[in-house]
């Protein structure tokens, strides 16, 4: 096993690895920009090195920075987290040629996944089924609009190096698609530094549910289950649960997944952690969409639910230690689901960087919270706003859910705005307690308006605030500013 691994991220990804590494008694190093030298997970390191700069593509995205750290320090791996380098071939392949472990798949492996237009083509060839769709990038606009029209409107544009909704636009009629796929590209370019787009049948409020696979260096292979990731805002995930309502119905179906899942990745030569997305229509018809090739950052539902640790495990594997289980040992057992907590305008979900004052996380049986903020920390306007993730366990659902309830009702974020009144409202409509969800769930979906005494308001506006960024309209904010300073506790 490594003595020394370095952790090439920032915020709760890095403090939930460097705990990892605390508890296998492996000295764990940090890397910061200027604007996340006293971040928590700076603080927790055994090391910690300034990577110089503020911007994500002077620092995190910088591979020779963090390589000629991890020489200097003696690291003897890196653990890429998520986002940022996690899934670019480029910095497996360079740390494998400055004889540095990286914690995750080979640069082949990542290559073949990593444009969705190679991934599409290497399912299929692995008999996984994919949405009616285009194997290449576009290349001439007319013969697209072509393809457009033979598979049908209405169709999504999507960014081949993408992710996260980037480069990806619905287009529901053919006067439509030249204006989308113009925006779709450049906003691709901007996003990715690469234009390149592919067309893909557009399936109409599917569900989004993906598989965690798990694969070592000697050629085993297994899926975990699933989580259902349906509750999106703007093509990004908003709460996720293991297993999904709607799998969970159908034994078969989960089979038929994981399987096709782990013929993807074994196709690809895949090792470590990885995560295969899949929609599902009306029918119960399941699609392969991408593979993430890293941690995802809803991976504890599925340890939850299964009793395994991933990160404990991403180390085994690039240690190259076998899975210690086959797929026969890997059990489903409770329910478990993750709140995202942004610093960010429940109604608009625009970002609210600033200043927290108080952070107050629920407790009791059943609630994890992986975070990396405190209070005093000034949440930066320069990278993702995530304060933490608000996971619960449960025996059922409906417990589940009554869990979440009560662990939002003791929840407190102070001096900025977060997204908690978000999630007090999803788990009060009743499709939701239902399961009946897709990713159009919060298309149109209304904040019921805040009721707030008097008192109360007058003090949430006597607390001082950061100044958050205005809504496209104009105003300034919303009356949920002052209804997520509400607690138990005021």
């Amino acid at each position: 096993m490594f003595s020394k691994v370095l952790v090439a991220n920032r915020g709760e990804i890095a403090v939930r690895v460097i705990r990892a590494l605390r508890e296998r008694g492996i000295r764990s190093v940090a890397v910061y920009s200027d604007v996340d030298r006293p971040s928590l997970a700076v603080r927790m390191a055994d090391e910690a090195y300034p990577l110089e700069g503020s911007a994500s593509a002077d620092t995190y995205l910088r591979i020779d920075k963090i390589l000629d750290i991890a020489r200097r320090c003696g690291a003897e791996a890196i653990h890429p987290g998520y986002g940022f380098l996690s899934e670019n071939a480029g910095f497996s392949a360079a740390c494998a040629e400055a004889g540095i472990v990286f914690i995750g798949p080979p640069a082949s492996a990542i290559e073949k996944l990593g444009s969705k237009t190679a991934a599409r083509r290497l399912a299929i060839a692995a008999g996984t089924p994919v949405l009616p769709g285009t194997e290449e990038a576009i290349a001439d606009p007319e013969q697209a609009l072509e393809i457009a029209r033979q598979i049908g409107f209405p169709v999504l544009l999507k960014a081949a190096a993408g992710g996260g909704g980037k480069g990806m636009r619905a287009v529901h009629s053919a006067d439509q698609f030249m204006a989308a796929l113009r925006d779709a590209s450049s906003e691709a370019e901007r996003s990715f530094k690469s234009s390149e787009v592919f067309i893909e049948k557009l399936v109409l409020k599917p569900r989004h549910i993906e598989i965690q696979l798990f694969a070592d260096q000697h050629g085993h292979c297994v899926h975990l289950g699933e989580r259902e990731c349906s509750i999106q805002r703007r093509h990004q995930k908003v709460i996720e649960e293991c297993p999904s309502p709607l799998v969970a119905q159908y034994p078969e179906m989960r089979q038929a997944m994981g399987e096709a899942a782990v013929r993807a990745a074994q196709a690809a030569g895949y090792v470590n952690a990885g995560t295969a997305e899949f929609l599902v229509d009306a029918d119960r018809n399941f699609y392969f969409l991408e593979m993430n090739t890293r941690l995802q950052v809803e991976h504890p539902v599925t340890e939850l639910v299964t009793g395994l640790d991933l990160v404990h495990l991403q180390l085994d594997v690039a240690a190259g230690l076998p899975l210690p289980f086959t797929q026969d040992d890997v059990q489903l057992r409770g329910w478990a689901m993750e709140c995202r907590v942004y610093a960010e305008d429940p109604e608009t979900f625009l970002p609210q960087p600033g200043k927290l004052t108080r952070f107050d996380m629920p407790s009791g049986p059943g609630i994890r919270v992986d975070s990396g903020v405190y209070p005093g920390w000034t949440v930066p306007l320069e990278y993702d706003p995530l304060l933490a993730k608000l996971c619960v366990y449960g025996a059922t659902r409906e417990a589940t859910v009554a869990r979440l309830r009560r662990a939002l009702s003791e929840a407190y974020v102070g001096g900025i705005t977060a997204n908690l009144p978000l999630f007090r409202a999803i788990l009060d409509d009743p499709r939701f307690v239902a399961g009946d969800i897709n990713t159009a769930f919060l298309d149109g979906f209304k904040l019921p308006v805040p009721i707030i005494p008097a008192e109360l308001a007058a003090a949430a506006q006597a607390i001082p605030r950061a100044p958050a960024i205005a809504p496209p309209d104009g105003r300034g904010g919303s009356a949920w500013k002052q209804e997520n300073r509400r607690s138990l506790y005021r």
